[in-house]
């Protein structure tokens, strides 16, 4: 009898023991990750903070810098939105990043205005830039989160650049660092994009691992050898294009 006394003692000093440790260790919120589990998005992000309203064709079009005018670039950013799976998100419409200088009586168009307010997210939803000045450093420099690690295709996938073979960080912009038509008399669209002879003309590139020469601008790093296909690839690209999602 004693015996049996001793043991429920003891079981009633574990059982107490347990209760008081459990109450002193933190506890976890109904519904979340267990430890050492991340969320999507990345440690310290919360899970995808929007929609994705960002990234780069994972190829080009295979045809030089010709991509039929702005208007047939547009509609290859939704067509490889459409293939990669991003919804495009309500109210926003696919818009390529390129710039055009005036021509024809026509105003210029400046990638800057055709791409919305923002804010825009990539593919892992991993913010970007939150409006316009942040993505062209117009008030900050450097706000833009543009690098080898947040610029992915339309597959979730980083694009090659520095180190990587084939290098293919080389994108399509016809634009200044601020987003703008180039000034000048010189052809840095490739005849607004329709072109894809060599010799008449370049396409300005931007660098989408901020790496590389020329200089690290994401938008404006250095003219293309020429217009066609393989000029492109031969100054390290594909014919690629910035795809934003524009409200």
């Amino acid at each position: 009898m004693r015996r049996m006394q001793h043991v429920l003692a003891a079981t009633a000093v574990v059982a107490l023991g347990t209760l008081v440790a459990f109450a002193q260790a933190p506890q976890q919120p109904a519904g979340a990750p267990a430890a050492g589990q991340g969320r999507p998005g990345g440690p310290g992000r919360g899970g995808p903070a929007g929609p994705a309203s960002f990234f780069i064709t994972s190829v080009g079009k295979g045809d030089g810098a010709n991509y039929g005018g702005l208007a047939g670039a547009d509609a290859y950013c939704a067509q490889m939105a459409t293939g990669g799976a991003i919804a495009t998100p309500p109210g926003r419409t696919w818009r390529a990043y390129l710039s055009q200088p005036a021509t024809g009586g026509q105003p210029a168009v400046n990638a800057r205005d055709r791409i919305g307010a923002g804010p825009w997210f990539n593919a892992r939803g991993a913010l970007i830039a939150n409006n316009v000045a942040d993505l062209h450093g117009d008030v900050q420099r450097d706000r833009a989160q543009l690098n080898k690690t947040n610029s992915l295709n339309e597959k979730s996938m980083p694009v090659n650049g520095v180190g990587d073979m084939p290098n293919q960080h080389d994108i399509l912009t016809g634009s200044d660092s601020h987003g703008r038509a180039v000034a000048g008399d010189m052809d840095t669209t490739c005849s607004n994009y329709a072109s894809n002879a060599d010799g008449r003309g370049s396409v300005m590139l931007g660098h989408s691992d901020r790496t590389g020469g020329g200089n690290s601008s994401w938008n404006s790093a250095h003219g293309s050898r020429g217009c066609s296909q393989p000029n492109l690839v031969a100054t390290g690209g594909a014919g690629l294009l910035y795809c934003f999602a524009a409200n």
